[in-house]
């Protein structure tokens, strides 16, 4: 069922607005206020999905409401209603955030269709909303560590600017929920995040792969195809696994990052690209550069700004954080009450050395969480685990 509130200080557009409504969709339940100020007390204290409001009202005028909506981040859509000469003061509310405007008197179709819309347009709004919350905390960095204090600490300072990141660490530490919060607290996060995998591409497809290629390039290129640089422009590119990069891709991608343009195999075309590049590594870079298997223009491109992920054994006394975390999101995924677990059992769990990090870390969770018992024991870790 929808709320709909209905400003007007006219009883007899009230009347009127509400019969429309209401033999229309039997499933709208309508709100009545005479007057503007009565609006923003029934805004306050009750849940409304939309908002038809007369502009000229007294106590509070149409704009005031709105700017009341405005100045509390009430979430509805607002349809104005207008008389004759309040037209150009309609267009302006629409300006200021109004999702439509009616003009007196309504007219049937153009009301119900204003409406329908409105309410359809805020439901796919609040879905989107709730998704990209779902996301959040999918990549939500968990953990009261210095090491990760630290991360957190520089990660909001660093995601506003263009400064490209390094992120290193052993596998499975977290370093793509890392470059995910980064792009997330960028002014690119409307944008695209795009991921490549450098370790599980072969040598021979990754140029194809960041760069893209035109129809005949190769025995495969069927058609004209973008690489990840051009899919994620005006957004960031993460180069996972950098370390594992051919020599010969790694002068391709110097050449982007200093030109900001990409050329596709097959072509002489430059195409131009802003992209923020965001790189990850388990290998020590320096160490790579000494073997001539790493490229040092490229690690000083790219190292901007080192972020060192620490490994779980070096915040173990995250464990009771992370696995709390991990009960309550492995359950919502599941679509199941999470389980409680034992301060005995988070103590067994501190005592193993975790060489897969959090990702094992979370694996273990997952297996509690589907063979342990309701409240997960010691007895249940020493099974498990």
């Amino acid at each position: 069922m929808s709320r709909l509130l209905i400003a007007e200080d006219e009883a007899s557009i009230r009347r009127v607005l509400t019969k429309i409504l209401t033999e229309e969709d039997q499933s709208f339940e309508i709100i009545e206020a005479e007057d503007g100020e009565q609006a923003c007390k029934i805004l306050e204290s009750e849940s409304i999905d939309l908002l038809l409001c007369d502009i000229k009202m007294p106590k509070k005028d149409g704009v005031e409401v709105l700017q009341f909506i405005k100045s509390n981040s009430l979430d509805l859509p607002v349809i104005m209603i207008s008389g004759h000469g309040d037209i150009d003061t309609a267009v302006e509310t629409m300006r200021q955030g109004a999702f439509d405007y009616i003009s007196k008197p309504p007219d049937l179709n153009r009301l119900l269709n204003a409406v329908r819309i409105a309410l359809k347009h805020d439901q796919l709004h609040k879905e989107n909303k709730t998704l990209k919350k779902k996301v959040s905390k999918t990549y939500e960095m968990i953990g009261e560590a210095p090491a990760i204090a630290e991360i957190k600490s520089m990660v909001d300072k660093v995601a506003p600017t263009a400064a490209r990141v390094l992120i290193t660490g052993e596998n499975g530490t977290g370093k793509e929920l890392v470059a995910h919060w980064l792009h997330e607290k960028s002014e690119r996060n409307k944008k695209p995040f795009i991921e490549v995998n450098c370790a599980a591409i072969p040598s021979e497809l990754i140029e194809s792969e960041l760069f893209g290629h035109v129809k005949g390039a190769f025995t495969s290129a069927n058609k004209d195809r973008a690489g990840k640089f051009e899919a994620s422009n005006g957004g960031t590119l993460f180069l996972d696994e950098i370390g594992d990069m051919s020599l010969q891709a790694q002068a391709k991608v110097l050449r982007a990052l200093q030109e900001q343009k990409v050329q596709r195999i097959g072509s002489d075309n430059d195409v131009k690209v802003d992209v923020r590049v965001i790189a990850a590594t388990n290998k020590n870079l320096k160490e790579e550069i000494k073997a001539s298997k790493f490229r040092e223009d490229l690690y000083h491109r790219l190292a901007v700004i080192l972020i060192k992920v620490p490994s779980l054994k070096d915040r173990i006394a995250d464990v009771d954080l992370l696995a709390k975390h991990f009960l309550s999101l492995i359950a919502n995924e599941q679509g199941i009450k999470p389980k409680s677990i034992t301060q005995e059992a988070l103590e067994e769990l501190k005592k193993h050395d975790w060489p897969g990090n959090i990702r094992e870390f979370r694996n273990v969770i997952e297996r509690l969480t589907i063979l342990g018992k309701s409240t997960i024991d010691a007895e249940d870790i020493k099974t498990y685990l």
